[in-house]
């Protein structure tokens, strides 16, 4: 019921899979002021709730497709030669950043985990890590914007 109730909302499979576990996680969270009447119309409109919440979060703050300039860096990789460009980039978009800021990258844009589970991970609030990924993604941005237009030399150290 949950599920079918986040598929219809979102439209989208791995989304409403996440608004559900996060439909039953916010239950479970609130158990202790919950009442047992309409054990039903309360998994419904905690779902529709969640849900709404997340189709507004997502209109506010649109996602940058990280995994389309992720696999731009991947393809530089597919050589030796081009090996070593990705590593000069890698190291360039991380020269002036903190080790944790790399850390936060890895665990929230390769490994998933949400803002909250990555802030609690390396102890920093959500709204930081939050500002560290944007500060990323902009400086990824330029430097794939740099690339694009020919001023770092693809191969080159």
């Amino acid at each position: 019921m949950v599920l079918r109730r986040c598929r219809n909302l979102l439209g989208d499979e791995e989304l409403a899979r996440d608004a559900m576990q996060d439909t039953f996680v916010q239950i479970l969270r609130r158990q202790d002021r919950l009442r047992d009447e309409a054990p039903s119309s309360l998994l419904y409109r905690t779902a529709t709730n969640t849900c709404l919440n997340l189709i507004r979060s997502r209109k506010r703050r649109p996602e940058v497709k990280d995994g389309d300039l992720l696999m731009r860096i991947a393809a530089l990789t597919s050589s030796a030669e081009a090996s070593t460009g990705a590593k000069h980039l890698l190291a360039r978009l991380f020269g002036g950043e903190k080790e944790s800021t790399q850390t936060i990258a890895v665990l929230h844009l390769l490994d998933g985990l949400t803002l909250q589970e990555v802030a609690d991970e390396v102890g920093l609030s959500v709204s930081g890590v939050r500002k560290r990924l944007r500060n990323l993604r902009a400086n990824l941005q330029d430097m794939v914007a740099e690339t694009d237009s020919g001023n770092i030399s693809r191969g080159a150290a």
